[in-house]
């Protein structure tokens, strides 16, 4: 099964705050196991929202708005697609990288969505 992996924007991520070295070198340990466990398809960080725009299209009319958006909670930060057997297995490695992620935050918070892709057996 695929998943994606949503990592929640920080107020320090939109004001474009690189995470420190102690954190990059965790994620790529816990990155390395991923790949190692063939678990990780993809993954990337995205850049702040102020970089961003957003689309929509409502009544007939088409509006684009330049970011920044306020709403920090609900901005990703980053994403990561992976494949595991089962919805169990994703979540504990979802527990793992909010465990690794959070106490090198400022704030010593995280937060990941993980869902599950809609795959071509699953349809119908």
């Amino acid at each position: 099964m695929r998943f994606m992996m949503l990592v929640k924007a920080t107020k320090d991520f939109e004001a474009g705050a690189w995470p420190d070295e102690k954190l990059l070198t965790e994620m790529a340990k816990w990155t390395e196991e991923l790949v190692k466990a063939g678990a990780r398809l993809e993954g990337g960080r995205l850049q702040p929202s102020s970089k961003g725009v957003r689309v929509r299209y409502a009544d007939g009319k088409l509006k684009v708005t330049d970011g920044p958006f306020a709403e920090t909670k609900e901005l990703i930060a980053g994403y990561a697609i992976l494949q595991f057997a089962s919805k169990t297995e994703a979540i504990e490695w979802s527990k793992r990288f909010v465990q690794v992620d959070a106490p090198l935050r400022l704030g010593s918070e995280s937060e990941c969505e993980t869902r599950p892709f809609v795959e071509s057996e699953s349809c119908g």
